[in-house]
């Protein structure tokens, strides 16, 4: 089996991952000579031979993963018949009718890879065209006012040159009040600028339409939650029906919602069917088809390497849903990821396992483009399968990000200056140049010389040190005089000078004493 290669995030990932797996399943699948009514055909392989190979690579494939059932790779290989990349040995193709049997097959001599179309730039408004930075909306520029009204310096000049007669600038810090409309940009930058960091894009617009994201939905799916992190709707013409909230409790909590639900055989695979058929009448998928390429790129990060990435990146992707897909997304996770892990529920299929099934049901529901793209279903179960497994701290509200703009939010209502002079009255606060624009020769000057003056006054502060030792001065000074030669040669341009700096504490050696042996004394007794 051929080694698998990660398709990256990046627009149309739908189309690299279909060429990345026709080009695996050209270069892999074993070819021989088959003999079919007494014809012999050469490099050429059977529709259930293909079948295995291809389910193999599938599901051992890091774009894929484990849950590609059988069925679906029938269904894959039905679009290659339909898309030309392989043909009956006869040549014909275009329709869909490939089964799992011993019908021969080959390669198309046409080239299977479909060309990735050219993104157009946005068009529109200059509103809809906004960057993701807040840096325009932060306020960040600091400006400064001399003593004479109506005169403004334009350069951040060095205040030891300063006019001595300017007058210090006094700043007030007020309460500024910020409309619904900031605080919305507010929650929409920092939501897109932590979005485009964890997939680690250099434009988002690449996967998302500037012209597709709400900021409303973003703060109301961040503001109007329940204890359970569930949103709640203020128009409930936009939420589940009652019977079919009635029906997703009734199959989430099996076999104890209600004592006086009915019994019969087969009444858990009849309460299923009506909660399955509704998300299937909706009229798009939970994640909308406007954010569907959004998703499919984070399929790319489901990687166990990965994984706090993925979360991470859904967390948020989920937040630009409208409040009503992300409830609808909410609830069908819970009973979902309820249902396959209760081992008191009954079979609901007779073929395959109640996750499976979960997974296979609703993967349409939740994923899909407006136009078919042929991995779709692959995609979907990809996806549903992750959001079943880790679907309470994905849809869940990221504290991070709410601490986030509380912090911006509090530092925006404090940017207004109140100058003196106003009378007290907020003056609005006027917009200069904070540098004025400089040569590159001027700029390396300057450097050079900001540097070297920074390095001479260590120097200086080094040689007026009292508390330092004359040992460790002298090492210290070494240690200078070998890194900057220049500065210390100019500091001290002769022997003389340098020696003055140790003139007034000179070494005084300690005398010789002489060890002298005491004679012993000698006690006389009369």
């Amino acid at each position: 089996m051929m080694s698998s290669h990660i398709v990256t995030p990046g627009p149309y990932r739908a189309t690299k991952l279909w060429n990345e797996v026709t080009k695996l399943f050209k270069a892999g699948m074993p070819l021989r000579k088959h003999r079919q009514h007494f014809r012999v055909y050469g490099n050429c392989f059977t529709a259930i031979a293909a079948v295995d190979w291809l389910h193999e690579l599938l599901r051992y494939n890091s774009n894929f993963g484990p849950d590609v059932t059988r069925q679906q790779t029938i269904q894959l290989l039905k679009k290659f018949l339909k898309n030309h990349v392989i043909e009956d040995v006869k040549g014909r193709w275009g329709s869909e009718d490939l089964e799992d049997n011993s019908h021969l097959y080959r390669f198309a001599s046409t080239s299977p890879l479909k060309p990735i179309p050219h993104r157009p730039p946005v068009s529109g408004p200059a509103s809809v065209k906004k960057s993701f930075s807040m840096k325009e909306k932060e306020g960040f520029f600091k400006c400064r006012t001399s003593k004479k009204p109506g005169k403004e310096t334009t350069e951040n000049v060095d205040p030891s040159k300063q006019d001595m007669e300017t007058e210090p600038v006094i700043e007030v810090v007020q309460a500024r009040a910020l409309t619904e409309e900031d605080i919305q940009d507010v929650w929409r930058g920092i939501t897109l600028t932590h979005l485009q960091k964890t997939l680690g894009l250099t434009a988002l617009e690449d996967v998302l339409d500037p012209r597709h994201i709400n900021s409303q939905n973003i703060v109301y799916n961040m503001t109007n939650v329940n204890k359970h992190g569930v949103v709640t709707l203020e128009d409930k013409t936009d939420d589940l029906p009652h019977w079919v909230l009635s029906a997703m409790k009734c199959l989430a909590n099996w076999p104890k919602y209600d004592s006086n639900q009915p019994s019969y055989p087969g009444f858990e695979r009849d309460v299923f069917k009506t909660v399955s058929d509704y998300f299937y009448s909706l009229p798009q998928p939970l994640l909308t088809f406007e954010y569907y390429e959004l998703f499919v790129n984070i399929l790319g990060l489901l990687q166990p390497q990965l994984e706090r990435v993925a979360i991470e990146a859904l967390q948020l992707c989920t937040l630009l849903l409208p409040p009503a897909s992300r409830r609808k997304l909410q609830l069908l996770m819970r009973m979902i990821s309820r249902m396959s892990q209760n081992v008191d529920m009954p079979r609901l299929h007779d073929a395959i396992g109640t996750r499976t099934l979960m997974v296979h049901t609703f993967s349409r529901c939740v994923l899909g483009c407006e136009e078919e793209v042929d991995l779709d279903e692959l995609l979907a179960t990809r996806l549903v399968s992750f959001l079943m497994d880790h679907h309470q701290e994905i849809l869940q509200v990221p504290v991070y990000l709410q601490n986030a703009v509380q912090d911006h939010l509090v530092y925006l209502r404090k940017v207004q200056i109140t100058y003196p002079g106003s009378g007290g009255v907020e003056a609005p606060m006027p917009i200069y140049s904070f540098c004025r624009q400089i040569s590159t020769e001027e700029f390396e000057e300057q450097k050079l010389s900001v540097s070297q003056a920074a390095i001479a006054d260590l120097l200086e502060s080094l040689v007026k040190d009292k508390n330092m030792s004359v040992k460790d001065k002298k090492k210290k000074l070494k240690q200078f005089q070998r890194q900057y030669t220049d500065i210390y040669t100019h500091r001290f341009p002769t022997t003389a000078s340098e020696a003055q700096l140790f003139e007034d504490k000179p070494k005084i050696k300690p005398p010789m004493l002489i060890s002298m042996k005491k004679p012993k004394a000698f006690g006389i007794r009369n």
